[in-house]
């Protein structure tokens, strides 16, 4: 009896074990020491760096570019205008880039989205400054820009999920969103005209003496005869006029008279109409956005069996 065990025993020791097939998963030790389970076969992509892609980096180009034009803003008009210019240029650039590439990610739609609204409300700020007559009008288009876009935004991601582009509008929704965020000419022509037309009234803000009305005190005469119409104006000079070189005052002496206004004029006049169809867009964004947003909550309510029904006497 202890014979067959003991034979057994030593059958079931020298039988060889069996191999693990190609497509088991065996353990393997990291750094540390742990053991991990890894899947023999698997291939892994190559690491890819989301903030050192293409579409992205271009996008940070745009945000020092904008910085740029801001540094340049008060006194420089040409230089800023520029700057401005090439950054709104590239907005256009990026998508292209992300489209070729096959590099389109959500974090660069959102820079995107940010870097448009930050750089256009900045410029908005300056204007607000340059026409305070205006102040409320430019202060209200800085409102409803932001607040439709996040509307828009927050409606896509909880209504349509999170894998939504918030550019994927249905026409049952809207025909207009529909048509200004799938047609890449209307975004673009609507995009690029809204800005030029804001450019325009900056350039104004330094030669149309209509929008800039004097923000000067009266001065004597013979500090009056010191300043040549067209002449650029030294920082000496605006101490001498004024206690404070960066007063409102002061700032509007340096930039009176620093180039003409007729190109400016036909700027304004000819991206005026679309500027204004652009702000009706985002009208309409804001409202159908909260009326999308809405009809989630109430059918959510009712799932939730709300309103509760008041018993009757």
């Amino acid at each position: 009896m202890a014979g067959s065990k003991n034979r057994r025993r030593g059958a079931a020791s020298s039988s060889p074990e069996p191999k693990a097939r190609d497509n088991d998963i065996a353990p393997s030790a990291n750094g540390n020491g742990n053991a991990q389970l890894a899947a023999k076969g698997t291939v892994e992509g190559p690491h890819e760096n989301i903030f050192l892609l293409w579409p992205n980096i271009i996008g940070y180009t745009r945000i020092v570019l904008a910085f740029a034009s801001l540094y340049y803003m008060p006194l420089h008009p040409r230089t800023c205008s520029l700057l401005y210019s090439v950054s709104c240029l590239l907005d256009a650039l990026d998508g292209y880039a992300a489209r070729y590439f096959e590099q389109s990610t959500r974090f660069g739609a959102v820079l995107d989205m940010v870097t448009d609204r930050c750089t256009t409300s900045c410029l908005l700020v300056f204007l607000s400054s340059a026409f305070p007559r205006w102040a409320i009008v430019f202060q209200g288009l800085i409102a409803l820009d932001f607040s439709s876009h996040y509307m828009h935004m927050y409606a896509t991601l909880a209504m349509g999920g999170s894998e939504t582009s918030h550019k994927n509008v249905d026409k049952s929704r809207s025909r207009i969103l529909s048509l200004y965020y799938t047609n890449k000419t209307v975004l673009f022509v609507a995009c690029t005209l809204n800005e030029a037309f804001f450019i325009a009234l900056y350039l104004l803000s330094f030669s149309s003496p209509l929008l800039s009305p004097s923000l000067l005190q009266t001065v004597p005469d013979h500090a009056a005869e010191a300043i040549n119409r067209g002449a650029e104006v030294n920082s000496s000079l605006l101490r001498q006029l004024f206690a404070n070189p960066h007063s409102a005052g002061a700032l509007e002496l340096a930039r009176a008279n620093k180039m003409d206004s007729f190109w400016p004029w036909v700027f304004a006049g000819i991206s005026f109409p679309v500027m204004a169809i652009k702000q009706a867009i985002n009208v309409v964004q804001l409202v159908k956005a909260s009326r999308w947003l809405a009809e989630g909550d109430v059918a959510l309510r009712r799932a939730q069996g709300l309103p509760r029904k008041t018993k009757t006497n």
